[in-house]
């Protein structure tokens, strides 16, 4: 694998600023974004005013916190347009969420967010250690999702060539990978994997591919999902983040030459940890829900937006910017079994301790009278599947289970399955859990 660390005069003066000159960025840009909302959109004005709190309040950063939350709901009681700050003619572009779990949210952006939003992708490409020039696959999903136009536009005002794929169609994806010959893949994980598995299937080897880098997003991975994705495909892994509601990818980026989470871009975006139960704030380095202020959109302000993402702060390395730790999951997609609280990253930790284990898995829950049953399906790689016999299933599946019930703290069956033996997520983003129980009425 080969990174492109910065050379002198490639990064903006502010990713090398000091922190006191980007608080001070931060307030200026802060006082703006509440005055812009409380004038502009209607459903502000009226949260602040219940709140007893006016854009002149806002003295310091710290006063941000006197401000009142924003939610999804929020958004889903505002659709399609009650929460733009502009006339809809000044719109130049919409997105949208998928509305699998209710009314879509609806997202607008201004010309000037569009450039600010493409500047914002050109960083992070270059924080993954993309340069003008290079040759970009673009696997994510083009159309109301954020990331195939978001990679998109950022990529062409980095320099590089794009190859606008889409998600789906694996073989044709992977002969023009072998065709062009690009540097660079921003796709989600889960998908990647399937990418790598058709290689496999071609007996194409990791350092036969021409890809260095991967920047991935738009779901949940942890370290072993790296890992696994590093060696399949002989590439450096970077995770990218955003979300619809904020701006789309880009929010934030890891940096190739410490891969230690994501860079937050605080010249755009203000970040806050508040606990997920209480939505006090709290300090840096402690775990909790990730809270977005943006600080420059003009169409969709959003004014401490709860992303439901659990992370915390953590301080600067490669940039002067904070940086986010790995999202351990959200406070939505949590699961409650038998009391205890389990995020479906957790059982992808175990299962890819296991070298012999993919990482394609599904979490099932089902209930048998009061009790919670949770039934793990995982399949073995391609290279095992050929040798799998009853004997070394029971043996893997025996072992995984008790590294489940020691970390995570649950019981499970664990069936071990052959190779493709989980259904394979071909666009968007995998199914990682499969909740069968009643629901509570």
């Amino acid at each position: 694998m080969t990174a492109k660390y910065p050379q002198p005069g490639e990064l903006e003066a502010i990713e090398t600023a000091s922190r006191d000159e980007i608080s001070a960025l931060q307030l200026e840009r802060l006082k703006w974004s509440l005055r812009h909302a409380y004038d502009k959109v209607p459903f502000h004005k009226k949260a602040f005013d219940e709140k007893g709190v006016h854009p002149d309040d806002l003295k310091s950063l710290a006063d941000i916190a006197k401000f009142p939350f924003m939610t999804k709901t929020a958004l889903r009681d505002n659709y399609p347009f009650g929460l733009f700050a502009v006339p809809r003619e000044q719109v130049v572009r919409l997105h949208a969420s998928s509305g699998t779990t209710g009314k879509s949210i609806v997202v607008g952006y201004t010309a000037h967010d569009i450039d600010n939003w493409a500047n914002l992708v050109a960083r992070s490409i270059r924080a993954a250690g993309g340069r003008k020039g290079d040759m970009l696959h673009n696997a994510y999903g083009y159309g109301m999702f954020t990331g195939g136009l978001g990679a998109h536009y950022g990529a062409e005002r980095l320099g590089c060539t794009v190859v606008p794929m889409s998600g789906g169609q694996t073989e044709k994806q992977v002969a023009q990978i072998l065709d062009f010959q690009p540097q660079i893949i921003m796709v989600t994980p889960s998908y990647s994997l399937v990418i790598a598995e058709e290689f496999e299937r071609l007996g194409v080897k990791p350092e036969d591919i021409s890809l260095k880098v991967g920047i991935f997003g738009a779901e949940p991975w942890g370290e072993g999902m790296r890992a696994e994705i590093e060696r399949k495909l002989g590439i450096d892994a970077i995770d990218i983040y955003g979300l619809t509601e904020v701006m789309g990818p880009g929010v934030a980026c890891e940096c190739i030459e410490s891969k230690d989470g994501p860079v937050i871009w605080e010249d755009h975006f203000y970040p806050e940890i508040v606990d997920p139960e209480t939505g006090e704030v709290v300090a840096d380095g402690a775990d909790g829900e990730l809270v977005f202020t943006s600080l420059t959109k003009q169409a969709f302000p959003v004014i401490r937006y709860r992303t439901r993402d659990l992370t915390r702060l953590l301080p600067p390395t490669s940039r002067a910017f904070r940086r986010m730790g790995k999202i351990t999951g959200r406070s939505d997609d949590m699961l409650i079994v038998r009391g205890v609280n389990v995020f479906p990253s957790q059982i992808e930790e175990q299962i890819l301790r296991d070298r012999r284990l993919s990482g394609n898995y599904q979490v099932v829950l089902t209930r048998e009278g009061h009790m919670d049953i949770v039934e793990v399906r995982c399949e073995v790689q391609r290279e095992v599947s050929g040798y799998l016999s009853q004997d070394l299933t029971g043996a893997i599946a025996k072992e995984l289970q008790h590294h489940i019930k020691t970390n995570v703290g649950i019981s499970t069956h664990v069936t071990v399955m052959h190779f493709e033996g989980i259904p394979r997520t071909l666009t968007g983003k995998a199914r990682r859990v499969v909740d069968e129980r009643p629901k509570q009425i």
